[in-house]
């Protein structure tokens, strides 16, 4: 089969297309026939280096939205589901930029009905990732909450779960992308020395910047594992680590289904432009993901 893949760390340039072994799942695996799988910045750190790796062939891709094509003993998915997982972890051999992926059982879930692979595809990584950010903020009806980065993928899903919560936040964005954040929920956008919230989701990577915006013992949490600022003022500070949660996928589906989540593709791209597409990414300015298509 044919996947995306990295020997040798760099730009864009870097990343080839590859003829592989297909995968084989073993007990409480499937193997996901993929229809599209979404580009993420991560992406771009696991082929420029960030996370270590040297030497080793490298697979790309977290998101996968397709088709269940096997299934290994005891997993409880059939031949022929359509599905969205998780294929967590930076540092693999192979990824979802491929035309099969073998996922754990348990980070699958079925694909919310109604919506074509390509904008399903870019659903797992994010909208876990934001979930997960609010349940370690565990903001409340009442307090003040700032999402930076709120027009890109993680943000935007941030904005809609925390209204869902009760707690519409403020966006800080760029002023060319007020209109956007609104439709996404944010109740307001931040003036650009605005601080004192009660917590702030720093889905932008400001770091110090998005800290210094917390009220004293407030609370901070970031969106790369491990890389928050030092706690200062009585700040809790952290950061999550995304995990592949077949359930809470489920429940991020069903909200996607009754239109509370919006998915967003800014471009697709085939499999074979792979490079084309870290090209773009690389430019900056997406809104929405980008997505491949094998």
């Amino acid at each position: 089969m044919r996947a995306a893949v990295v020997t040798t760390f760099g730009g864009p340039e870097v990343v080839e297309i590859a003829e592989t072994g297909t995968p084989e799942p073993g007990a409480r695996q499937v193997r996901i026939k993929v229809a599209a799988a979404a580009l993420n910045p991560v992406d771009a750190g696991v082929r420029s280096g960030v996370f270590g790796g040297a030497g080793e062939r490298l697979g790309q891709g977290w998101d996968v939205a397709g088709t269940v094509d096997a299934v290994g003993e005891g997993a409880a998915w059939r031949v022929g589901d359509e599905v969205v997982a998780l294929h967590y972890g930076a540092v693999k051999p192979l990824g979802s930029h491929a035309e099969y992926v073998v996922v754990d059982a348990g980070a699958v879930a079925k694909a919310p009905a109604g919506v074509d692979a390509v904008h399903a595809a870019t659903l797992p990584l994010n909208a876990l990732t934001a979930v997960q950010a609010l349940d370690l903020l565990e903001p409340t009806p009442g307090q003040s909450l700032l999402v930076t980065g709120a027009a890109g993928a993680v943000g935007g899903y941030a904005l809609q779960l925390a209204a869902l919560r009760g707690v519409p936040a403020t966006a800080l964005a760029r002023e060319t992308d007020e209109e956007l954040v609104r439709s996404l929920g944010a109740a307001r956008v931040a003036t650009a020395d605005e601080g004192g919230f009660d917590a702030v989701l720093d889905a932008a990577f400001l770091g110090t910047a998005a800290l210094a915006r917390v009220r004293d013992g407030g609370a901070y949490v970031g969106v790369i594992p491990g890389a928050g600022p030092a706690a200062e003022r009585g700040v809790r500070v952290d950061t999550v680590e995304v995990s592949a949660d077949g359930a809470r996928l489920a429940e991020l589906v069903r909200l996607v289904e009754d239109g509370t989540l919006t998915l967003r593709v800014a471009e697709t791209y085939a499999l074979d432009d792979v490079v084309k597409a870290h090209a773009r990414l690389a430019e900056g300015g997406v809104r929405g993901r980008i997505v491949l298509v094998p």
